[in-house]
């Protein structure tokens, strides 16, 4: 059975959010569950929902803060939450750990703690967004501002794996995020990675894309640097907020403006429910050597749940041994052709 260590002092909402939200994915997914965090305040919040058998307490004396510096946690608080949680996967005590904590504290933790994947130059975060056939997997979101040609191809072919094997998606469809659809425009890494996306069999690459196409939904996998990742990111998530208040401010503003928010309200319903993280819960660090999930510090319950689910798909479809057989037979290629070593460190 797999087992999921959760870090219970994350995110802005406290243990009880990340409780509940596990005790409902405990309901519904046959896994064990560690709950890592400070005792004196995870005990309590346990006993309301009683002695669970598959759910064990693992004590943690210290909480890493959301504004705390990744490189001074890692070196002072190896026993907090985040630490411990991540040494209980290299000690093969868990398969897994899911996090809203701090997220530059999980990445540096997660590739200290069980470093990256053979074969694997950077890992990269990614996240869905809502599409209008779907979603659409991003990524880098976050983990790497700066990148050659080669971690974007590496994106790409991690990111159509897991696609393929946690959800099912046959071929998934891969685009180069770029100023421009014609393979002519971008700077120089797009030009290259480019080069490098179309001229591989594993994946199946449809070309550039501009940034107002991705929400059309033109391609399963977006892949681009972490700076870009990351700004397109934080942008998105601040629609839905901006689209709810501007709702209630229209409300507030006379009758007719109720009476047609009322009529409309199904409708704002639907929209803010598919603009929201809360449906897939977390996001997978792609490319270390285990499994990492980073969810919303804003999670609530129906997150973390979601989180912890796609986190047991990704560890029983074995999506790590996959990305490392791709990447096996990427370097094999570039050899056979007579290659310089591209799918090494540095190059690209």
């Amino acid at each position: 059975m797999t087992r999921v260590a959760v870090d219970a002092m994350g995110g802005d909402r406290g243990p009880e959010t990340i409780v509940q939200g596990l005790m409902d994915a405990l309901s519904t997914r046959e896994f064990e569950a560690l709950l890592v965090g400070d005792e004196a305040v995870i005990g309590p919040v346990l006993d309301r929902y009683g002695p669970h058998p598959r759910v064990e307490l693992i004590h943690a004396p210290h909480v890493i803060g959301s504004h705390e510096a990744p490189s001074a946690a890692v070196r002072r608080k190896r026993d907090s939450s985040i630490g411990l949680g991540l040494g209980l996967q290299r000690e093969k005590k868990a398969d897994a750990f899911v996090s809203a904590g701090n997220t530059g504290a999980v990445m540096a933790f997660s590739l200290l703690t069980l470093g990256r994947l053979k074969g694997v130059s950077r890992p990269a975060v990614a996240a869905f967004f809502p599409t209008k056939k779907g979603f659409s997997l991003v990524l880098d979101v976050g983990a790497n501002s700066d990148c050659k040609a080669l971690n974007l191809l590496q994106f790409a072919i991690m990111g159509s794996i897991y696609l393929s094997y946690s959800f099912n998606k046959a071929r998934p469809e891969v685009a180069l995020l770029s100023m421009g659809e014609e393979e002519t425009k971008g700077n120089d890494l797009t030009l290259a990675a480019h080069d490098l996306l179309r001229s591989t069999e594993l994946l199946n690459f449809v070309g550039n894309i501009e940034g107002s196409r991705i929400l059309d939904g033109v391609a399963d996998v977006v892949v681009c640097d972490g700076f870009v990742g990351n700004a397109i990111l934080k942008f998105g998530e601040s629609i839905v907020e901006y689209v709810s208040e501007t709702i209630r401010e229209s409300v507030s503003s006379g009758l007719k403006a109720k009476l047609g928010a009322l009529m409309l309200k199904s409708s704002f319903q639907t929209l803010v429910k598919r603009m929201s993280y809360e449906e897939y819960g977390g996001a997978p660090l792609l490319g270390i050597d285990g499994v990492s999930f980073i969810c919303h510090g804003k999670s609530k319950a129906r997150a973390i749940r979601s989180a912890i689910i796609s986190t047991c798909d990704y560890v029983e479809e074995r999506v790590n041994e996959h990305i490392r057989e791709q990447l096996a037979q990427l370097s094999s290629q570039d050899t056979s052709r007579g290659g310089t070593g591209l799918c090494q460190e540095g190059q690209g």
